[in-house]
């Protein structure tokens, strides 16, 4: 008999270990799986539109695309240059591959993006390449471009890009952004209409004061 109370007393003892273990190792995996989740929310919040510049692979094609992440770029991509299966993401200007999430957040806003589909690969631009054997031939001294697109379907007027161009080899952008034109706009066609109003009424009396004199 005491033997078996002793182990008895025992194995309560290894089960009361073992279920403390499990309880210690399951509370440490739900908060390192809750501190992911949190890490995952927090990350989600902090993503923003930003545009971009995405063409096809001949280059015929040229658009501005607002997207948070490269899931959500290779998705809007689909239905606006009309590619079917997207096999990859490349810089236009050299063809450097963007495939992962934290490559895309490192490139500056319009950045010019290229859509591959299958059996296509980036090439060099011709333009591009023929331009230094033909520099010395060039006579233009700069060359201005502008391009005009919208960060929100909702804005008015949107976002205008200049690029100045020096010599075919240097090159300066700048961004003009007018986010507050629309309601510019509304306040300055308020105010005129109260001008406008405001002026009816004092002709209104005038004639009525020079109508009573008269």
């Amino acid at each position: 008999m005491v033997r078996f109370t002793g182990g008895s007393a025992d194995q309560m003892d290894s089960a009361r270990k073992s279920f403390s273990a499990l309880t210690t190792s399951s509370l440490f995996k739900c908060v390192t799986a809750s501190a992911s989740m949190t890490q995952q929310l927090l990350t989600g919040r902090a993503l923003r539109l930003r545009p971009f510049r995405v063409t096809n692979a001949e280059r015929s094609l040229k658009k501005g695309i607002m997207a948070f992440s490269l899931e959500d770029l290779m998705n809007k991509v689909g239905d606006s240059l009309n590619v079917l299966c997207i096999s990859d993401v490349v810089l236009d200007e050299d063809g450097t591959g963007v495939d992962t999430e934290g490559f895309f957040q490192a490139l500056p806003e319009n950045a010019v993006l290229m859509v591959l589909e299958k059996d296509q690969r980036w090439t060099p631009d011709t333009v591009s390449v023929t331009q230094p054997s033909n520099f010395s031939l060039r006579t233009d001294v700069a060359k201005l471009t502008f391009d005009l697109y919208k960060r929100n379907p909702e804005d008015f007027i949107g976002c205008l890009n200049v690029k100045a161009t020096l010599y075919g080899a240097y090159s300066v952008s700048y961004d003009v952004r007018c986010y507050a034109a629309k309601k510019m706009l509304k306040e300055a066609l308020r105010w005129a209409v109260f001008s406008m109003q405001a002026a009816g009424h004092i002709l209104l009396g005038s004639s009525c004061y020079i109508e009573y004199l008269l």
